[in-house]
Order: C-alpha cells, then sequence, then structure tokens
C-alpha cells in the first residue's frame, strides 16, 4: 500500500501533505511555489510510492466553486498525462485555511510563524486529507 499525498492548490503557492504508508496519519509535507509543483511531485514519487492524490475542491458556503477552479482543472489535466496511474480525488476544502489558522495560533508559535502563508498551506493541505481519510473510513 502506497501513501495518498494531498494539495491545496493555489495560485501562488500549494500546500502539500503525505499519509503514511498504512494510510492512517496524515502530516504536512511542504509548500511549494504552484510553478514547481509538478517538478517536486515527479521528484518525490521517484523516491515514494503514491496510491493518490488529493485536490482541494474550493466552494463556498452556497457550493459555487471560486475562480482558482479553473487553474485547478488545468493542472489536474497536466497531472493525468504526467502521471496517468495516480488516481486523482476531490474533496470539498471549505474551512480549511480557517481551521488551519485556528489550529496554528493554538501550537504556540510565535506571532511571525503564524502568519507565514506557506505554513497555513501546508496546514490546510494536511486537513484536506485527514478529513478525506476520515470519510473513506466511513
Amino acid at each position: 500500500m502506497g501513501q495518498l499525498l494531498a494539495i491545496d492548490y493555489g495560485k501562488a503557492r500549494c500546500g502539500i501533505a503525505v499519509t503514511d504508508d498504512m494510510q492512517i496519519i496524515a502530516s504536512g509535507l511542504d509548500t511549494v511555489d504552484t510553478k514547481s509543483i509538478l517538478v517536486f511531485l515527479k521528484k518525490y514519487f521517484s523516491e515514494n510510492t503514491v496510491d493518490e492524490i488529493v485536490i482541494g475542491l474550493p466552494v463556498d458556503l452556497r457550493g459555487n466553486v471560486s475562480e482558482v477552479e479553473t487553474d485547478i482543472l488545468k493542472f489536474i489535466e497536466e497531472f493525468k498525462k504526467e502521471f496517468p496511474k495516480i488516481q486523482v480525488q476531490r474533496f470539498d476544502e471549505r474551512f480549511t485555511s480557517k481551521m488551519a489558522s485556528f489550529f496554528i495560533s493554538q501550537s504556540g508559535k510565535s506571532k511571525k510563524q503564524r502568519q507565514e502563508k506557506g505554513l497555513i498551506d501546508k496546514v490546510s493541505a494536511t486537513i484536506i486529507l485527514q478529513n478525506f481519510l476520515e470519510q473513506k473510513k466511513r
């Protein structure tokens, strides 16, 4: 069994989280510039076994997708061409940035560390992945 990898896709950066090989626990991995995401994934996949990826689905309270969804769909198309054997799942990412900010504020990190946007993206990806795992268990 390989890992699951989650991406909190953004216009500037992407938060990345992965599971352990047993797919039990999600952990933050990194934050990557969006323009470098495929290069990062190619290197990561060459060193690790990943069964599928989970990409956040940016929807608002009314169920409307945000404008970044157009970029995400283009990325998914490129991803499938580059990595045809890896499945792509989508998962609702509503409130993940707010939850990430809250968890970071409770972690005891300094104000400067808490405001680091890359950390929020990485924690958001971790929340997406952990929620995906929990739903999969049900």
